[in-house]
């Protein structure tokens, strides 16, 4: 049932009038709440079945706790609720999540996607790219209430390339997008009872899987949101999948997987040829789509001496073998499959490799992450040890565990474009795992925007990919409605949730409440490096614009750069 008050009741009791305000209502039976109150009260919560819009066996609250400092910083005054829904199937794993109300709400909240295959509860306290300027609590320290979960399972050893949850049908469902529903409505059921009102304002934000995960709840529950932010989406996550398997699959090759020097060799070749096509040697590739025009390492030159190893064999970390060239032009090329897929989608395209960090030695310590979200350090096997591309391995647990549901089957012996006897399956999990819906017109027409961000120089997701869902987006609406309450960004130098390059920070957050909030549409919007150089500033263009030198002033300052169209 929901209270009647506007005003949280523990915040009601607080002012010098509450018993006033309580006559005025009518209302002297309740009893006095404060936050501290109301805090014990929430560790005996329960949520019916019923109140959870997709089947589960209801959810409750299975502890309550203050949040910890983090990085020699105390968090604003807070709870967290941890809780458990339970499913239907006795044999699936339960849906873990975590709510985080401050005591100062401001009458939003904050849904956080997850990454990878999940299996943890993230933090609560951030967000994607979040400006390290507002410190560890950038969403507590605003007021927000956060929630998020593992989306159905919890990860082994592998962490988010945990794939073994795959043999359970419930726990593929609620990891595909069911979770998202079942933990928001448990989310405001709880939100609602602690504070005595329902949250005003309804945001969500992830990147990677988590971006799936934000194009999923404003194509699947657009009357629940009013605005997400998808940071390098993988949207298509069942394409992206079969992608992964035709690129493990090359550099399985004898010969084909290059060194940590040799991929460092490779980028800096490529910096060679494009990094002054934006107008500015910085050692970021702005202007990517004349960069992949013209780059070849077959016939790239670095320091006067030809990439390709005179023999066409692999001579050390000073050249690439043919072998390597191979499969590296197989990462920047499109699969195309033999017939369209269970989601209607014919391909997935290839990366944008030269001048990406693909994983080689380095002294930032953002190196070894880096490093883990693209090549890592042994070439793809099956079953992949953890060493192995972020990539192989997690082509190797979805044909493990998705879909031939055998852990002793060999992942690379499955060809992604002619999968046999597989290939039903696999159009089923494209069914479930591909979030291609591009009609948002419900979402649009009640007022939500959509934010969406993507690192060109992004290893694991393609960019490519999120700039043919913003093509099908302004095709299937057009592009003055898309216009109305979307946007898209490239970040050149950008990697896949972090870069040594140019590691961006973008208040986003602030972008979309103002949008929603206000009408204010994102305008001059500014994205900020805090490792290639920390502190340099670019601005973020739209697409299919990119940042180009003006040819004068301060290289590292965003007003010296322009948006320039391809």
């Amino acid at each position: 049932m929901t209270p009647f008050f506007t005003t949280p009741l523990w915040r009601l009791f607080a002012t010098s009038g509450a018993v006033a305000t309580l006559a005025a209502c009518g209302s002297g039976s309740l009893h006095r709440y404060s936050f501290e109150e109301s805090s014990r009260q929430l560790a005996r919560q329960q949520v019916a079945a019923s109140q959870i819009g997709l089947p589960t066996s209801g959810a409750s609250v299975t502890s309550i706790e203050t949040p910890a400092a983090a990085s020699g910083a105390q968090p604003p005054a807070s709870v967290r609720a941890n809780i458990s829904i339970l499913p239907v199937d006795p044999a699936a794993p339960a849906i873990r999540m975590g709510l985080l109300l401050p005591k100062e709400w401001n009458g939003k909240v904050v849904m956080l996607g997850g990454g990878g295959y999940n299996g943890a509860v993230p933090s609560l306290y951030t967000y994607p790219a979040a400006p390290a300027s507002q410190g560890a609590y950038p969403l507590l320290s605003q007021g927000f209430a956060v929630f998020a979960s593992d989306s159905g399972h919890p990860a082994g050893a592998a962490g988010s390339r945990d794939g073994s949850f795959g043999v359970n049908d419930e726990a593929v469902a609620n990891f595909s997008g069911a979770a998202l529903k079942k933990v928001s409505d448990v989310a405001d059921v709880l939100v609602t009872q602690f504070y005595g009102e329902k949250p005003r304002r309804r945001y969500f934000l992830g990147g990677s899987t988590g971006g799936r995960e934000a194009l999923a709840v404003a194509q699947k529950w657009p009357a629940d949101w009013d605005g997400v932010v998808a940071w390098y989406p993988a949207w298509n996550a069942a394409s992206l999948n079969l992608q992964f398997g035709r690129i493990s699959r090359a550099f399985a090759q004898p010969g084909a997987y290059p060194s940590l020097g040799q991929r460092k060799l490779l980028r800096q070749a490529a910096l060679a040829q494009c990094d002054a096509l934006d107008g500015l040697q910085d050692g970021v590739v702005s202007n990517v789509a004349a960069c992949n025009a013209q780059f070849d390492p077959a016939t790239a030159r670095i320091d006067g001496q030809p990439l390709r190893c005179a023999s066409g064999g692999n001579e050390g970390d000073q050249c690439l073998s043919d072998a390597m060239i191979a499969a590296l032009k197989t990462y920047a090329t499109a699969i195309q499959f033999s017939k369209p897929l269970g989601s209607g989608e014919t391909q997935y395209p290839g990366f944008n490799v030269w001048g990406t960090e693909l994983g080689e030695q380095g002294t930032s310590p953002l190196q070894p992450t880096v490093n883990l979200l693209a090549m890592n350090t042994t070439a793809p096997a099956s079953p992949a040890p953890l060493t192995a591309p972020y990539w192989a391995v997690f082509w190797d647990q979805w044909v493990r565990y998705f879909v031939t549901r055998d852990a002793n089957f060999n992942a690379l012996s499955l060809d992604p474009q002619s999968p046999g006897p597989w290939a039903a399956r696999i159009d089923a999990l494209t069914r479930l795992q591909d979030i291609n819906g591009t009609d948002l017109s419900t979402f649009h027409k009640r007022g939500g925007k959509l934010l969406m961000a993507h690192g060109a120089a992004d290893a694991l997701v393609s960019t490519r990919a999120t700039a043919q869902y913003w093509q099908r987006l302004e095709q299937t609406m057009g592009a003055t409605a898309v216009r109305g309450f979307a946007r898209y960004y490239e970040v050149p130098g950008y990697g896949h949730a972090a870069s040594t390059v140019f590691n961006a920070n973008w208040d986003s957050l602030k972008a979309l409440d103002q949008w929603v909030s206000n009408g204010i549409a994102p305008v001059a919007q500014v994205v900020t490096d805090t490792a290639g150089v920390a502190g340099r500033t670019r601005p973020l263009c739209e697409y299919p614009s990119w940042p180009r030198y003006a040819g004068s002033g301060d290289a590292n300052t965003a007003d010296n750069f322009r948006c320039a169209v391809r």
